[in-house]
C-alpha cells in the first residue's frame, strides 16, 4: 500500500485522536499502526483475528480500533449538495446516479411484510430479492467518466433503488440542480423519479413498440450511463472489504463512504 496513504490516514486518526481528548501513550497501537492496520482490512479485507495476532492486540480491541477509523473517514465523506455545486461550478453537463448492493452476512433482523401482490408474505428485511442476496442498499453518484463523487447512507436490501433514492433525499436534491442545468442519468429503476433525472423510455403495456427516434434515444442514454457503472467497480475492485461485509450492516454506509474518501485521496487531480 501506498506510505502516502497510510500517512493520511494516520492524521486523520490523530486528529481523531486529539478530539477526544486521549493523552499520548495511552494506546495500543500508534496512529500509524493503527492506520495500516485498517488498511489491510480495507485493502485485502484480512480477517481481523489476523489483524489483532500481526499487532500484538486482542480482536476486540482490534475491532474498536477498526470502527473507530471507519468513523473518522465517513466523517470526511463529500456533501451531496457541495458535490452537486462542485459539479456545476466546473461545467459538468450531468452526473450519473445508481444503485448497489453491498452483501453482508445473515442477520437477525426484523422482517416485514410485503404489500401487493404477495401482500402478507414475511420478508427479511435485509435481503434483496433482485439480487438473492443478503446486504444494503447504497446509492451513488458518478462523473459523466465514471469516477465516484458521493455515496449515500446504507438501507436495507429489501429497498429498490428509486424508494432509497427518495428516502435519501438524493431525488429532491437532484430535481433541484437540474433547474440549475446539472441534468442526471439513470436507469429504468428510477423511471418517474422527478424532472431532470433521464431514464430510458419504457414501453408501456398495450402500445405499439417504440419507434427508431426514441430506440436511438435509449441506446445514446444507456452507453453514456454505462459509465457509471465504473464508478462502483473502481471502489469494489480497489477495497476488496465491499466484496462482503461481515460487520453489522448498519455499519455498510459509513464503510462505502470512508472507501470514497481513501479513493479520492489517491486519484486527487480527478474529483
Amino acid at each position: 500500500m501506498a506510505r502516502e496513504l497510510v500517512w493520511f490516514v494516520s492524521d486523520v486518526l490523530r486528529t481523531e485522536r486529539r478530539r477526544r481528548g486521549t493523552r499520548r501513550g495511552r494506546r495500543a497501537l500508534t496512529p500509524y499502526r493503527q492506520a495500516v492496520l485498517v488498511l489491510r482490512w480495507f485493502r485485502d479485507a484480512t480477517p481481523i483475528h489476523r489483524l489483532a495476532t500481526d499487532h500484538r492486540i486482542s480482536v476486540a480491541t482490534a475491532y474498536r480500533y477498526l470502527h473507530e477509523a471507519i468513523t473518522a473517514l465517513a466523517a470526511h465523506a463529500p456533501d451531496l449538495h457541495q458535490v452537486l455545486r462542485e459539479r456545476r461550478a466546473t461545467g459538468d453537463t450531468h452526473v450519473i446516479l445508481d444503485g448497489t448492493l453491498i452483501t453482508c452476512d445473515r442477520v437477525a433482523a426484523t422482517t416485514i411484510k410485503t404489500k401487493g401482490r404477495n401482500r402478507g408474505a414475511t420478508v427479511h428485511l435485509w435481503y434483496s430479492g433482485k439480487h438473492r442476496a443478503f446486504g444494503g442498499n447504497i446509492q451513488f453518484l458518478a462523473t459523466p467518466d465514471g469516477f465516484p463523487l458521493w455515496v449515500s447512507a446504507v438501507l436495507p436490501g429489501s429497498r429498490n433503488d428509486l424508494s432509497a433514492a427518495r428516502d435519501l433525499g438524493v431525488v429532491g436534491a437532484l430535481t433541484a440542480a437540474a433547474g440549475q442545468g446539472l441534468k442526471t442519468l439513470a436507469d429504468k429503476a428510477y423511471h418517474a423519479a422527478g424532472l431532470g433525472i433521464r431514464t430510458p423510455i419504457k414501453k408501456a403495456a398495450g402500445q405499439p413498440p417504440l419507434g427508431p427516434r426514441q430506440r436511438v434515444y435509449n441506446l445514446l442514454q444507456s452507453r453514456a450511463r454505462a459509465l457509471g457503472e465504473r464508478a462502483i467497480a473502481l471502489l469494489k475492485t480497489r477495497w476488496r472489504a465491499l466484496h462482503h461485509i461481515s460487520l453489522c450492516p448498519h455499519r455498510i454506509g459509513a464503510i462505502v463512504q470512508a472507501a470514497l474518501v481513501l479513493t479520492q485521496h489517491e486519484h486527487p487531480g480527478r474529483y
